[in-house]
C-alpha cells in the first residue's frame, strides 16, 4: 500500500474508509483511535464523520461545532470559487497529537439533503492531509459506496460473536467483492476478538476465505474510560490492552514494521561493516 510522505508539498491523501454491515459494533471508536495514532506518528490526519444521521465524533470527544459537512456542502454549491475546507473542520489536540475533524450534520433532516458529488467533491479537498479516515454508516448506500470506490483501505469492521453476525458480515464481504473492489483494498477488521463467543475464529476464516488483518481484543473498561473522558484510548488508557492493539494496528497502515526491520537491518551492516574494518576486512 502506497503510504503518503511527511514531507511532501503537493500531498495524495491515504483514504481509510471504516465500514460495517452492522451498527453499534465499535466503527466510531475504530475511527477516533485510527485518527489519533496516525496523528501521534506524526502525520497529518482528518477525520470525516460521514455517518450522516447519526455521527458520534464530537460527542465522543466532547467537541462542539456549528460547521458541518452539510454547511461545508452547500458552501461548495453555492460559492464554489471562494470555497475553503478548512473554514468547516474542527481540531482535537491533546498533548503532542493533533488531527483535524470534519463533523457529521447537527440535524437528521441535513442527511437527506446529501449530494454524493458534492460530499466526494469535499473530501477530495481533503488531500493535503496525509491520512482521511471516513466514519460511514451501516449501509451500502450510494455515498457510501462513492467513499469505498475512492478509499484506498476499506477497513471492514465486524464482531464474530454468534451465527447471525458471522452471515451479516459474510454477506457484506461477498457484496464488497461483487461490487468489484480488490480483494488487496479490503482489510477484515474483527473487534471484540476475545469475548465469549460460540464460533471459532479459524472456522470464520475458513468461511470468508480471507484471514484477518487484525484483531482488536474486548476492553469495555478502557473503553468506558475512553468515552467518560472525551478522549482517544492512548490518553485515557495508555497502558491497556485495547490501546496497545491500537498501536498495532496504525503500525500496519504506516509500515511501521518494515521501516522498523529496514531500520535494524541498516544497523547490523553497521555494525558489521566496523567489525570489518576493525579486523581489517
Amino acid at each position: 500500500m502506497a503510504v503518503a510522505t511527511k514531507t511532501s508539498i503537493e500531498r495524495s491523501s491515504v483514504i481509510i474508509s471504516v465500514f460495517s454491515t452492522t451498527p453499534g459494533i465499535g466503527k466510531t471508536i475504530i475511527a477516533i483511535n485510527l485518527a489519533a495514532g496516525l496523528a501521534h506518528e506524526g502525520y497529518k490526519v482528518c477525520l470525516a464523520d460521514l455517518d450522516l444521521q447519526f455521527g458520534d465524533v464530537l460527542n465522543y470527544l466532547k467537541l462542539n461545532s456549528v460547521n458541518t459537512v452539510a454547511g461545508a456542502q452547500r458552501a461548495l454549491l453555492d460559492n464554489p470559487s471562494t470555497f475553503h475546507i478548512r473554514d468547516f473542520l474542527i481540531d482535537y489536540s491533546e498533548g503532542d497529537v493533533k488531527f483535524s475533524i470534519l463533523p457529521a450534520p447537527l440535524y437528521v433532516y441535513d442527511a437527506y439533503q446529501t449530494d454524493v458529488q458534492l460530499i466526494t467533491d469535499i473530501i477530495n479537498k481533503l488531500s493535503y492531509f496525509d491520512y482521511v479516515i471516513i466514519d460511514l454508516n451501516s449501509m451500502f448506500s450510494a455515498l457510501n459506496l462513492a467513499m469505498l470506490d475512492i478509499s484506498t483501505v476499506i477497513n471492514y469492521v465486524g464482531v464474530i460473536d454468534f451465527l447471525p453476525a458471522l452471515k451479516n458480515y459474510k454477506i457484506g464481504y461477498d457484496t464488497l467483492i461483487r461490487f468489484d473492489y480488490e480483494e488487496s483494498k479490503i482489510r477484515l477488521v474483527e473487534n471484540r476478538s476475545d469475548s465469549q463467543k460460540l464460533i471459532n475464529a479459524h472456522d470464520v476464516e475458513r468461511l470468508l476465505g480471507e484471514p484477518f488483518y487484525h484483531k482488536l481484543p474486548n476492553d469495555y473498561p478502557s473503553v468506558n474510560k475512553s468515552i467518560n473522558a472525551g478522549k482517544p484510548l492512548m490518553f485515557a488508557a495508555p497502558d491497556s490492552k485495547l490501546t496497545k492493539s491500537f498501536d498495532e494496528l496504525v503500525g500496519l497502515y504506516t509500515n511501521r514494521p518494515e521501516e522498523k526491520a529496514a531500520a535494524e537491518t541498516s544497523s547490523n551492516v553497521s555494525i558489521f561493516s566496523k567489525i570489518g574494518k576493525f579486523f581489517g576486512f
